[in-house]
């Protein structure tokens, strides 16, 4: 070491190149920052060169084999990461240089290096990521150091538990600048891993998947309940909170959209579509009677068609309506009922007749009407009242004695019937119109189910499925 300049190439002749053979074990993937897009790995690297000066004759140094030097103390390549994203740049520790008899140097600093790597998020949480590892001298050209490549060495690699190594494959490189005409080599692994998926399946998929479920639950929900709108706006603010926890890993990049991201996006459209129709339903459900009849086009496509699409029939559509095709017998029964109530009233008190005798027959006459009540307006039976019943009340308060104050008297009583048979008759066709927007809105929710649940499916279905290596990672993570 005498004579032994570290700063000089070791080569017989300076127009020769030196080749350099690199290589490196990959030991453990330590972190993977989709954030900043950096990859942080514990490898060893592997330089293997011959150094001219440093060969000794073994006869005249019996039983020394091989020595170690500080790799400041002789020449060595200056091979560095391309890439590097390390503070200090170069992140390897300097260790000794082994050398044997014949000049054949074998140096392997380990190191913790940080390398830049472009992290492609858009099968995020199925995804695989490609890391380059560049390594190359900084200073020499391919005609002072012909740098070579040998297999990167993965025996010793410890498994990462959210990464599984696929591969690392290597390949060597030629690149010419403009400054000079001699090329400048470099060699090129790439760490090749799958991500794996259980953690995040467990974590935010399978709860996703739940939440949208729920969200189909708000049209099971009885609308008189009041919780419909509560439970679409809170199934609706779960999603908007695990969108926000995938927000936090993800690169802020416009690039491409994460695969989860798209789904969360889908289901939380979803939802507030549900909660829109469900607006809808309450607003159908609880629709003012006087506000007007509903629309033709409305009755048609949803109590029609819609309804029997869905198998479903309105409430007392089965019930058996009678008196309807008996409607002339209960007229008839309802007109001698009165002229009976007349008569009686004139047997018990002729020639003397008070208004107690009047309301006594008011009401006796009452007895015999007949009020049918019925869902459906096109169904609802003939009234009786008003149909010829009063003209048989005024013909038999005639039949008293001719008394005018008696005949008025009796088409009060009269009046005030026509007013009762008049608000059962509105109460009835408030009823019916109440009962149809009900319906209607019944018809709207089991119709949303239907088809919310298929759009549900197949967006889980299509999202999911789109990445390349999905039932792979399904197999490999969540059946192994």
């Amino acid at each position: 070491m005498r004579n032994y300049n570290p700063l000089e190439r070791p080569v017989s002749n300076d127009s020769h190149s030196l080749t350099v053979h690199f290589s490196f074990s990959l030991l453990q993937i330590m972190d993977v920052d989709e954030k900043n897009q950096v990859l942080t790995t514990n490898i060893w690297l592997q330089l293997y060169w011959t150094d001219y000066y440093l060969q000794w004759n073994m006869s005249d140094y019996p039983g020394v084999t091989n020595v170690r030097f500080p790799d400041s103390q002789i020449w060595r390549p200056d091979i560095l990461l391309y890439n590097s994203a390390d503070e200090r740049f170069d992140a390897t520790f300097h260790t000794n240089v082994l050398v044997n008899s014949t000049g054949y140097c074998q140096y392997l600093p380990p190191g913790i290096f940080k390398s830049t790597c472009y992290i492609d998020v858009r099968w995020f949480p199925f995804d695989v990521q490609r890391c380059d590892l560049k390594f190359g001298s900084w200073t020499y050209g391919g005609w002072s150091l012909d740098l070579q490549m040998i297999e990167a060495d993965i025996t010793g690699y410890i498994a990462n538990g959210e990464w599984d190594l696929v591969g690392v494959p290597g390949r060597r490189n030629e690149r010419f600048y403009d400054c000079c005409k001699e090329p400048y080599p470099d060699v090129t692994f790439t760490v090749v891993m799958r991500r794996r998926t259980l953690y995040y399946g467990l974590n935010l998929l399978i709860p996703c998947v739940l939440i949208s479920t729920l969200a189909l639950l708000v049209f099971l929900l009885p609308a008189d309940s009041g919780e419909k709108i509560s439970l679409g706006i809170t199934v609706l603010l779960s999603l908007t909170v695990f969108m926000l926890l995938v927000a936090e890993i993800m690169p802020a990049t416009s690039d491409s959209v994460p695969l989860i991201a798209q789904y969360f996006a889908t289901t939380m459209v979803i939802v507030g579509l549900s909660v829109i129709a469900t607006v809808l339903v309450l607003q159908y459900h609880h629709h003012d009677p006087d506000g007007g009849h509903m629309p033709r086009w409305t009755r048609v496509v949803l109590l029609n068609w819609c309804a029997w699409f869905l198998r479903m029939r309105r409430p007392g559509e089965a019930r058996v309506r009678l008196a309807c095709h008996n409607a002339s017998k209960q007229r008839r029964g309802s007109l001698s009922s009165l002229e009976l109530s007349v008569s009686q009233g004139v047997l018990q008190h002729h020639p003397q007749v008070t208004n107690g005798n009047l309301l006594y027959v008011g009401f006796r006459g009452v007895e015999g009407m007949h009020y049918g009540s019925s869902p459906e307006p096109e169904l609802l039976c003939p009234r009786l009242v008003g149909g010829g019943g009063e003209e048989e009340v005024l013909r038999g308060a005639g039949a008293l004695g001719g008394s005018s104050a008696l005949e008025t008297e009796l088409t009060q009583i009269l009046e005030e019937v026509r007013y009762i048979a008049r608000r059962f008759r509105g109460q009835d066709e408030e009823e019916t119109v109440c009962s149809e927007w009900k319906f209607a809105a019944a018809v709207i929710d089991r119709l949303c189910l239907m088809a919310f649940s298929i759009f549900t499916i197949l967006c889980t279905i299509g999202i999911l499925m789109s990445a390349p290596n999905f039932v792979e990672a399904i197999s490999k993570d969540f059946f192994t």
